[in-house]
């Protein structure tokens, strides 16, 4: 139910450009940070103890260093600061800039409520179950209810912690699905998934298939709009008390791809989903049942997906889990040879290792059993130090 990302590999309109902090931040300027110099064990501790290095969203990993971001009207300056040295600059700043550096610097280190229980010490791996017949990943090999249970129990049997059931295709030019037939789909499948203990979330944008597959025995929902796309969403989620996941996305699914445009992009999709977590927390939905996705591949180039990816880590000052969806998007296969969605494992596999190594909390994924592989390599690797 993921989208691709065809559309030209044009970049943001405005370049990050690293140079020195201005004593005097210029009016209508943006801050942002992005947590660096992740380190995790030993090295980790003796930082921590020696104040050179703060637990990035709780641990395992700590940065020592933050890229201070200035957004401008007209440009974006970044500076890596040692961490220290960014609390330092942060105190002389005037009271707004002051405080927003302080709030993101304490949204960057608080610990993030899981989506979902876990006491493996990886990632979470969240398998997809689309119940479509035209997504472009797998192009209704799951559409009838059965295969997709079977698909399902499949991913659950690999590892997975959650199970994504979606029945609306949000492929680039995909059209809407209407809620009964997204319903038809899912339901059946949500239910019988259930039995399997594993947690489940619920891929839609329309409220009252939010509400039924809640009622079916969905845990979570996940939202590709954001909670925009139906205006009573954000009621069902708040009342559920679940949690959600919102996902950036320029325009719809029909539009999306027509000439995607950013200032610049990773800034671009930190600004819009603190506007829309802003909106949940009115609407009755706190932070803690909050998680946040990037939406790669929604409404983006590659160069804008690159972009994001490269600096992922500026969501961490929203202080909720990030989830990254990489999994067989065309952007993969336009880095490499042109491979069919069935063939990108490896290249999504490398991008989901690249946002793990930015302290990305959830990887939505197709290949479950790769990727569990993976992260248990990996998680062991970095456990020895």
């Amino acid at each position: 139910m993921t989208a691709a990302s065809p559309g030209p590999a044009t970049g943001s309109a405005l370049a990050v450009r690293a140079g020195a902090l201005p004593a005097v931040l210029p009016a209508g300027a943006v801050l942002h940070l992005r947590p660096a110099g992740l380190v995790r064990g030993a090295a980790a501790r003796g930082l921590l103890a020696a104040g050179g290095a703060r637990l990035l969203a709780g641990g395992p990993l700590a940065f020592t260093l933050v890229e201070v971001l200035v957004r401008a009207p007209d440009a974006v300056t970044s500076a890596m600061l040692p961490v220290a040295a960014t609390e330092a600059w942060a105190e002389s700043l005037a009271t707004p800039y002051r405080e927003r550096m302080e709030a993101l610097l304490a949204r960057a280190v608080a610990p993030r409520a899981p989506l979902v229980p876990a006491a493996h010490g990886r990632p979470l791996v969240m398998g997809v179950v689309n119940v479509t017949p035209d997504s472009f990943s797998d192009g209704g090999d799951f559409h009838h209810a059965a295969d997709a249970v079977a698909q399902g129990r499949a991913l659950a049997a690999a590892g997975a912690d959650i199970l994504d059931v979606g029945g609306e295709s949000t492929r680039p030019g995909a059209l809407p699905v209407a809620p009964a037939e997204e319903q038809a789909r899912v339901l059946p499948v949500i239910r019988a998934l259930s039995e399997t203990g594993v947690p489940i979330s619920i891929d839609t944008r329309n409220a009252d298939t939010m509400r039924a597959a809640l009622a079916a025995g969905a845990d979570i929902v996940n939202d590709v709009s954001a909670l925009t796309h139906d205006s009573a969403a954000a009621a069902v989620v708040a009342g559920a008390r679940v949690p959600v996941v919102l996902m950036h996305a320029q325009g719809d699914p029909r539009t999306m791809q027509q000439n995607p445009a950013y200032a610049c992009a990773p800034l671009d999709v930190a600004e819009a989903l603190e506007a829309r977590i802003a909106a949940c927390e009115a609407a009755g939905i706190p932070r803690a049942r909050i998680a946040v996705d990037p939406g790669i591949g929604f409404g983006k180039t590659v160069a804008h997906n690159l972009e994001i990816l490269a600096r992922l880590g500026v969501l961490h000052g929203l202080g909720c889990p990030i989830l990254l969806g990489v999994s067989r998007k065309s952007f993969v296969a336009r880095l490499s040879a042109g491979e069919p969605p069935k063939g990108r494992e490896p290249g999504s596999l490398a991008a989901a290792l690249a946002g793990v190594a930015q302290g990305v909390q959830v990887i939505r994924v197709h290949d479950v059993a790769g990727t569990v592989q993976a992260l248990k390599v990996a998680t062991a690797v970095a456990q020895a130090e």
